[in-house]
């Protein structure tokens, strides 16, 4: 059979058809997908109000035995896992062609692309979960960490807040938190404060350590246990220098406070007791240019020298 009579039997099909045909499988398609909607928005909104409805459990539950920190930051995650769950599951509801082992293998890959480009955010997130888990501090805890210190407001998924003593705001990355030094000035209830007090060398410095220490004790804040210590802590040029050691609350404000009044009172104790505390002693060498210079004889020079008149 020749073309032509092949092209005879089967003549071309007319372009408005096609488009008509087209169209209309376009609608048939959708109204057969009309229900596999719906069902993915059910599964949506249901993973939606799951999700809530975990976030606000685990909220109470953790509030209970954790930090206020802990339970909003994991049960806020908590919900995230939920919510993307009841997600994949709508999308392979939704396009059954699309298989759970492909939903899967994509949202890795799109993990490994969001790592690469959201790395600082990954990383201080997973830093914050850390922190929250072993948690070396929590809200209400004084800390220092980069040189900057005061009392933890708030440790969020991505930084931990701080308010300084002097009243301002510092947001640190968590990440620069968990690599550093952190110092807690509050972990444990009591805190240990010294000062040096110098009494002259011809006082006894046993009997200067008992008045500092009988001192040390009439303060107020001051703990009883462990007791007040003064101790030697080395000799000075003009000085007997008597180191008071004491605890006491370690929250700053307080730490001020005692530590003011702890001096005074040593200050105080120690005149009482007829105790001397010099200053530092100068000593004078009697050079010739000085000799000259106080008998008036001579021109010193800048240098110190004599300059003969």
């Amino acid at each position: 059979m020749t073309v032509s009579a092949m092209m005879q039997d089967s003549p071309l099909q007319d372009p408005t058809d096609e488009i008509s045909e087209g169209a209309r499988n376009m609608v048939e398609s959708f109204l057969e997908a009309i229900p596999r909607l719906g069902v993915a928005i059910v599964i949506t909104l249901i993973g939606y109000l799951l999700s809530r409805v975990i976030r606000w459990s685990l909220h109470r539950i953790f509030s209970r035995t954790q930090t206020e920190s802990f339970a909003r930051v994991m049960s806020k995650l908590a919900g995230w896992v939920v919510f993307v769950s009841f997600a994949l599951a709508a999308t392979a509801a939704a396009f059954p062609s699309v298989k759970p082992v492909d939903l899967l293998a994509g949202l890795g890959f799109f993990s490994v692309a969001v790592g690469f480009a959201f790395q600082d955010i990954l990383e201080n997130t997973l830093s914050g979960v850390l922190l929250l888990i072993r948690q070396p501090f929590e809200s209400g805890d004084q800390i220092e960490v980069q040189g900057q210190t005061g009392t933890v407001q708030a440790i969020t998924i991505r930084e931990t807040r701080i308010k300084t003593f002097d009243g301002q705001l510092v947001v640190i990355p968590n990440r620069d938190v968990y690599k550093n030094v952190i110092r807690v000035q509050t972990h444990f209830p009591e805190r240990r404060l010294t000062f040096v007090a110098g009494i002259a060398f011809e006082n006894d410095a046993r009997r200067a350590s008992e008045v500092i220490v009988q001192a040390l004790r009439s303060v107020d804040g001051i703990d009883r246990d462990p007791a007040p210590e003064a101790l030697v802590a080395g000799l000075g040029v003009s000085t007997v220098d008597i180191e008071a050691r004491f605890w006491c609350d370690p929250h700053q404000h307080r730490v001020r406070v005692i530590l003011d009044e702890a001096i005074k009172t040593v200050k105080e104790a120690l005149e009482a007791a007829d105790i001397e505390m010099p200053a530092d002693i100068i000593a004078l060498q009697a050079t010739p240019s000085f000799r000259a210079a106080l008998q008036d004889d001579a021109d010193v020079t800048p240098g110190g020298g004599v300059k003969p008149r």
